[in-house]
């Protein structure tokens, strides 16, 4: 077996959350206190960073492991930086990135790769074990998942989709406080992140309380889009209250398959084809239909960034998922991604375990059927259950005057 060494290497890759530094602070904790004798390296842009080896050495911002860590876990984004870099097949090497990855891994001694990302990340982790499992590379690989988008398969849910489905649904319950003041027809239509799962606009559900109407109808991707019925849902809506509140995915799609907020241009380096707006599409829709009163609202990349209102549920579990990625590794496991198992919902309580990283790459979890209420275009009790374990508990960050305290490693 060749063998790059015992250092170790940890990136981050795909869309940032508000999570998603809590597993880095597990992992580099684990890995500090775990592997005190050798190199914790980060990569700077992810899988990028690694090729044109701009690395972290990690014990120097972190040299006592847990110490010093809080700050990096309430802080959003991608702290070590991001990238969207889809890799080759193990088998096509033309352009030499196996060879190079191979050199690097040897010259910095790594002996264990993790990367912390949503599905193409787990995509990247999948080709990086089988390229080291071909070319007998001792390198212990594991994925630690990370997406508000919560669609990778066998996980539970995943890390960064609780603090992304609190601000989604605070912000629906902050919206119909809004939209409620007035008592002539109307509608607001808020489009929620979410091209081929709808996991993240169905929490938009959970607006609905004891101090709340909260949001009225729901679309998601995984059932066909009718205009009709929508125009029939709003009508129903009309006969409750003046003001509709609706939320969209991103990804709803005609029964004829076409995306509504497809702007007709090139798919990116994935493969997804590339939205310009279906809200706004469905504003114009709706405006048409009634003449009345309508409103637009795209939350955009705050639903990610928002760690202002984060679940402690998420973040603890978060930072737990990246230690656990890091033990298993160390216990010489390779080829996983690390995955939340519930238990139970009330009380709610979950474990992790390791699954598969081929069986998980590049397959979708959608909202499955008996989460949807089809007939009332909204989430079953089942739904709720799922979801409001995910939300619990609040953590706040440290303030500076006036605004909330982030960690920033320099520029390479």
């Amino acid at each position: 077996m060749l063998k790059p060494g015992n250092n170790a290497v940890i990136g981050q890759s795909g869309g940032p959350t508000a999570a998603i530094n809590a597993s880095l602070a597990g992992a580099i904790s684990k890995l500090v206190s775990e592997n005190s004798d050798n190199k914790v390296f980060g990569m700077s842009n992810g899988i990028e960073g690694l090729l044109k080896e701009k690395l972290y050495d990690l014990k120097h911002f972190f040299p006592e492991g847990s110490d010093g860590l809080s700050l990096p876990k309430t802080t959003p984004g991608a702290a070590l930086g991001s990238c969207r870099f889809k890799l080759p097949a193990p088998s096509d090497d033309s352009n030499g990135i196996y060879r190079s990855l191979l050199n690097i891994l040897k010259k910095y001694r790594i002996g264990y790769f993790f990367y912390i990302g949503g599905n193409d990340s787990m995509d990247t982790i999948s080709k990086i074990s089988a390229f080291a499992e071909e070319n007998s590379v001792d390198l212990k690989c594991i994925g630690i998942p990370k997406t508000i988008d919560n669609d990778l398969i066998l996980t539970d849910h995943t890390p960064g989709f609780g603090c992304a489905a609190k601000y989604v649904a605070t912000v629906f319950s902050e919206l119909r406080r809004d939209t409620s003041v007035y008592t002539q027809k109307a509608v607001t239509v808020v489009e929620v992140m979410g091209r081929d799962a709808g996991w993240l606009t169905a929490a938009s559900a959970l607006s609905r309380s004891a101090y709340s109407d909260g949001v009225d109808l729901i679309y998601l991707p995984e059932v066909p889009f009718s205009y009709d019925k929508l125009f029939d849902d709003i009508q129903k809506v009309w006969g409750r209250h003046s003001d509709v509140l609706i939320a969209v995915s991103e990804g709803i799609r005609l029964e004829n398959g076409v995306y509504v907020g497809a702007d007709g241009s090139t798919s990116d380096i994935f493969g997804h084809v590339k939205l310009s707006g279906a809200a706004k599409v469905l504003e114009e829709k709706i405006r048409s239909r009634f003449g009345c009163k309508v409103r637009s609202v795209e939350l955009n990349t705050p639903q990610r960034c928002a760690s202002h209102i984060s679940s402690a549920a998420d973040i603890s579990e978060s930072f737990d998922i990246g230690a656990y990625a890091v033990e298993c590794a160390l216990n010489g496991k390779t080829g996983f991604m690390s995955g939340i198992v519930r238990d139970c919902d009330s009380p709610y309580k979950t474990h992790f375990e390791l699954f598969d990283i081929h069986s998980v790459a590049n397959k979708v979890k959608g909202v499955p059927a008996d989460y949807i209420d089809m007939v009332n275009s909204f989430v079953t009790d089942k739904a709720l259950s799922y979801l409001k374990p995910l939300i619990s508990g609040e953590i706040y960050p440290d303030y500076s005057d006036g605004i909330p305290k982030h960690f920033i490693f320099p520029k390479i």
